[in-house]
């Protein structure tokens, strides 16, 4: 063995500490206490040398006085780092391992410590030893060691986290070996056994051994602790009650309390108009309420479920209102247009009345669903209809609602359980016939939880909704008195068999000239007192108003036109604060230096008649526009280009446009092989907005129709209209906002498609005023218009 010499390369005697029930490692901190007059004795000497220590373990912890026989002979010699006094002659002393040693001689010194000579006991070095190995299976011992010393390491909470991580880090096993020993209770004879051995097969098999049987032991005595601490407070358990029932009944003679909670239940009992065929199950479970005591836990479950069934109206209704006169009135009062929905409450008031007249006491309502864009006044319309129709108002909304729970209610087995929406709205109203709002019904989501839109089947049904049953309240509800009423901005979003038990009623967005009458009657007063203004203060041109709903509002309903309102009221406040005006008329000049630059431009008529182009109409989700249309004919192989960002409907458009004026190559004077000869190219300008949809396919066939035969478009007309390969001109959708958007643009003259002649009444009159509307229902009939 090679030996540990000083510098002058003599043995040397280095003072011995000895531990008890703790083991030293090379290369690793050890904290311990020291009291013992030989400990201390020794600590003084190393301090007053080189601070070196050889620190040896006791074989017997209980000895106070070691002697040579009672110490081990492999050790660690240690540098002392830190000596720390607690209080008279008790030291706290950290130490950091340098390398092992085993013990030549070792010699009691006449005041009662030792000293040793000793020699270096070195391991085979670790790149040495780890080659005597098998690769996999020192790997594979690897990994077992790091399992299970992070498994003992979560179970017993007792080792810190950066010791873990440190662990995963070390590359050399054998210090891997004394890191887990140092950190994992073991038996001091286990971890001296570590200490001493010096093969790292032997080592690695001895650390899993113990860890082990350390994991189980400690395992085992969390189960024997968990089954007594379990029996113990069940005891305690048994015994706190029963001196608690006893207190309890002492002193408030007879559990009071109780007593208090279930009279008040059946008072509302006996004013509650339940079914007679439930009245004996919830009598049954007041007079169990009765008997338990005021602290156990299912009498708050209990309780909360009989007020929630007791505060139900079961055939309480309102007193409706079915003045037409007064209905029209408060629906006209709150909303301008909307005139559909209007319609169709005012044929429901007038059914109801002549039902009253009839004898008929009580009617399915109807389930209506207002589909239309953001903005249009879907969610307060409903209120409106709740007062003309004088019926109280609950709004629930549908949007993300992931959960069947939220519309049906929790089984009331489970923890925190409470009623479905519905019927928390109906408890919470006091009446059988609100007007019942599901705001964003194509919202409506669904998940492991369940899917929300299949318990609306039943409750929109006014065939089955008379039988309702929440799965909290367990008594089934008649939900037919109640007025039902959706709202969506899209039928896409609704699952087919709800939206078939609805009645859909669209809203299309607002025109401009609605916008104006909008903006004058409801939303400039409301925000003018919003301000803090009045009347008197501030006034808009019609001029002003028209600016701002078409260059700085884009949208089908009018809430940013709501916006842009407040800022102008609020721009004119700061003038009125500063005592600059006392009242200001804001005209349409005034709108860039209160606003800033216009936001948005709308295309305007040609000024001359062009070859080539052609001026279609679009509907857009913020209402109408116009579409300019351009064709160019190039030299080349009969390659057709569309281009302006076009969805695929609108390309096949394209092509069944080309396909009709090859059919009437004659009339156009398109030789046989000029398809053959000239490439095509159509664009649609403003390219950054995708566009598709079938109405610009006869605005594309007369575009082609004109650059095919050199012939000019008129630039005052614009059309719409889908073409078939025969030439026929199909109908489309969005008349109303199209016609609005060719008037705005100036133009003088639309085409239509023949079946379209019934959306007329939709156009305003203001529109038709001083638009010529055609109808065609042939491609021919288009260009003889069209081409000049």
């Amino acid at each position: 063995m090679a030996q540990k010499f000083s510098q002058d390369n003599t043995k040397t005697e280095i003072p011995v500490i000895p531990l008890r029930g703790i083991v030293a490692y090379p290369k690793l901190t050890l904290a311990f206490d020291a009291g013992r007059a030989g400990t201390l004795l020794a600590l003084d000497k190393a301090l007053k040398s080189n601070r070196q220590v050889l620190l040896l373990a006791q074989k017997d912890i209980d000895t106070e006085e070691p002697k040579a026989g009672d110490l081990y002979r492999v050790g660690t010699v240690a540098d002392i780092i830190q000596v720390l006094e607690v209080k008279n002659d008790y030291y706290k002393i950290l130490t950091e391992g340098v390398y092992r040693a085993k013990v030549e001689r070792l010699t009691r010194r006449h005041k009662g410590y030792y000293t040793a000579q000793i020699m270096e006991y070195p391991r085979i070095p670790y790149h040495i030893a780890s080659k005597q190995i098998d690769e996999l299976q020192l790997e594979a011992t690897h990994r077992e060691i790091i399992s299970l010393f992070e498994t003992y390491a979560i179970e017993t909470g007792l080792i810190p986290p950066d010791a873990i991580s440190f662990a995963k880090t070390l590359k050399n096993y054998d210090q891997l070996i004394d890191l887990v020993s140092v950190h994992v209770n073991f038996k001091h004879e286990n971890k001296q056994a570590l200490l001493e051995e010096q093969d790292l097969g032997k080592r690695l098999e001895q650390i899993i051994l113990y860890l082990s049987q350390e994991l189980k032991l400690f395992q085992y005595g969390q189960e024997i602790d968990r089954k007594v601490k379990k029996a113990i407070d069940k005891q305690q358990r048994d015994y706190y009650l029963r001196e608690q029932m006893r207190t309890i009944e002492d002193e408030l003679s007879g559990a009071r309390s109780e007593l208090t909670e279930a009279d008040r239940l059946r008072e509302l009992f006996a004013e509650s108009n339940i079914p007679e065929e439930y009245r004996e199950k919830v009598e049954r479970e007041i007079d169990r309420v009765a008997r338990m005591p005021a602290n156990f836990p299912e009498a708050s479950v209990q309780i909360n479920w009989l007020e929630m069934v007791l505060k139900l109206p079961f055939g309480k209704t309102d007193q409706e209102k079915l003045d037409l006169q007064l209905a029209r009135k408060i629906l006209d009062r709150d909303h301008y247009g909307l005139k559909d929905v209007k319609q169709r409450i005012i044929e429901y008031l007038a059914v109801r009345k002549l039902q009253i007249e009839q004898g008929i006491k009580s009617t399915k309502g109807p389930i209506l669903c207002l589909v239309g864009p953001p903005g249009v006044g879907k969610t307060s319309i409903a209120k409106s209809i709740a007062e003309a129709v004088g019926r109280k108002y609950i709004r629930m909304s549908l949007g993300g609602i992931r959960d069947e729970s939220e519309i049906r209610g929790h089984r009331r087995t489970y923890v925190g359980a409470m009623a479905g929406r519905i019927m928390q709205g109906i408890s919470h109203i006091n009446t059988d016939n609100p007007l019942f709002l599901l705001d964003e019904i194509d919202k409506l989501g669904n998940d492991f939880r369940g899917d929300p839109s299949s318990a609306l089947l039943e409750v929109l049904d006014p065939e089955q909704n008379n039988n309702f049953r929440d799965h909290y309240v367990e008594i089934p509800y008649d939900l037919s008195n109640v007025l039902f009423i959706t709202t969506a901005n899209s039928i896409e979003g609704i699952p087919g068999p709800l939206f078939d038990r609805m009645e859909l009623i669209r809203l299309s967005g607002y025109t401009e000239v609605e916008k104006l009458e909008i903006a004058k009657r409801h939303l400039l007063p409301k925000q003018i007192i919003a301000n803090g203004l009045n009347a008197k203060q501030l006034s808009m041109t019609d001029g002003a108003l028209t600016g701002l709903i078409s260059w700085y509002t884009a949208e089908a309903g009018v809430r940013q036109l709501e916006r842009e309102l407040a800022r102008v009221c609020r721009r004119v406040a700061i003038k009125i604060a500063e005592d600059e005006v006392s009242h200001y008329r804001v005209k349409q000049t005034d709108l860039e230096d209160l606003l800033g630059k216009r936001k948005y431009t709308y295309d305007m008529a040609e000024k001359e008649d062009l070859v080539g182009s052609a001026t279609g109409l679009a509907w857009t989700y913020a209402g109408g526009d116009t579409l300019n249309i351009e064709v160019n004919i190039l030299p080349g192989s009969g390659k057709l280009d569309l281009t302006g960002q076009l969805g695929n409907v609108m390309k096949e458009s394209a092509k069944a446009a080309l396909t009709y004026c090859r059919s009437r190559s004659e009339d156009l004077g398109m030789a046989e092989d000029f398809i053959k000869q000239h490439d095509i190219h159509i664009h649609v300008p403003a390219g950054a907005v995708p566009k598709d949809g079938p109405s610009a396919g006869i605005t594309i066939a007369t575009a082609l129709a004109s650059a095919i035969s050199g012939k000019k478009v008129r630039h005052d007309l614009a059309m719409t209209g889908e073409i078939s390969l025969r030439g026929r001109v199909l109908p489309i959708g969005g008349l109303k906002e199209k016609s609005v958007a060719a008037h705005r643009a100036k133009i003088k003259e639309i085409l239509i498609p023949k079946e379209n002649e019934r959306d007329l009444d939709d156009i305003p009159e203001s529109v038709t005023k001083n638009l010529k509307i055609t109808s065609v229902q042939t491609m021919d009939e288009v260009l003889k218009i069209a081409l000049i």
